[in-house]
């Protein structure tokens, strides 16, 4: 697994400009427009004693009772929504299978997802990117009898832009570029832009969120990932790319060094299997 100790990176969410950037005037219309919700948002701050008056008539009761299950409706299906476009799996096969960490809640069915890929001789190759992911469940699927020769990571990544860019580094040193996909049915299409970013085939395979994930959590990360959408597509807008942490100096050097770690690191063929 490249594992590099300059990997240990604080997180630092996802900014709207990338690090290390200078402020440049194209950020300045945005700002304003930002600036002119707050100004109009305050505004209709002080027409809420009008407000409260006409929601307490039997007409706003009935328009706050729609409201609220109209919502309902919505978080209960938004997450479709991420999915409704992602190619399905077509049982092809690919170079490598590539596996996303999403946390310890959502570790265990990735893992049970790429074992029965690998039973079923999807591709020769398992790779799992994340930085506090990739150590327990390369682990994991050692356990389940997956050969050590055919399984690699990296745990540098702290975003999903970040494992597109990690991963490429390694797997495109080695000549794989079509890759199966695993991750989570919410995640699933921001990681594929990301990874067709960085020069992939990838067959998206959706790996089931967990029971006991609750409907808050499911409509948590719902929300959570088409905000992530609106950012990159606002980057795309201003940068003409949807992933630019590969200017940051600091990113340049550990893709480097990534390159090195797989020019050292061969994988096994198809015939490893």
């Amino acid at each position: 697994m490249f594992d590099s100790a300059l990997c240990d990176r604080p997180f630092t969410g996802f900014p709207l400009f990338p690090n290390g950037s200078q402020f440049d005037w194209l950020k300045i219309p945005l700002l304003l427009v930002v600036l002119l919700l707050a100004f109009f948002g305050l505004r209709r701050i002080r027409s809420l004693s009008q407000c409260k008056r006409r929601l307490s008539s039997p007409r706003g009761i009935l328009l706050l009772s729609g409201l609220t299950v109209t919502l309902v409706v919505l978080l209960a299906v938004a997450d479709k929504g991420l999915v409704l476009f992602v190619p399905v799996d077509s049982g092809t096969q690919a170079e490598a299978i590539v596996v996303l960490g999403r946390g310890t809640e959502l570790a265990m069915s990735r893992v049970n997802v790429v074992h029965q890929l690998w039973q079923a001789k999807r591709a020769p190759v398992i790779f799992v990117s994340g930085t506090y992911d990739a150590p327990r469940m390369l682990t994991q699927l050692k356990e389940k009898g997956i050969p050590q020769s055919v399984l690699d990571g990296e745990n540098c990544s702290l975003t999903t832009a970040e494992n597109a860019l990690f991963t490429a580094a390694i797997l495109q040193q080695q000549g794989i570029r079509r890759i199966l996909l695993v991750t989570d049915e919410l995640h699933i299409w921001r990681s594929l832009l990301d990874f067709r970013d960085r020069g992939f085939t990838v067959i998206p395979h959706i790996s089931p969120l967990p029971n006991t994930m609750s409907f808050t959590d499911q409509g948590f990360l719902t929300f959570r990932e088409y905000l992530f959408l609106i950012a990159t597509s606002i980057q795309e807008l201003l940068y003409g790319q949807r992933v630019p942490q590969a200017k940051n100096p600091e990113l340049v050097n550990l893709v480097q060094l990534a390159q090195q770690y797989a020019q050292q690191r061969p994988f096994p063929s198809s015939a490893a299997q």
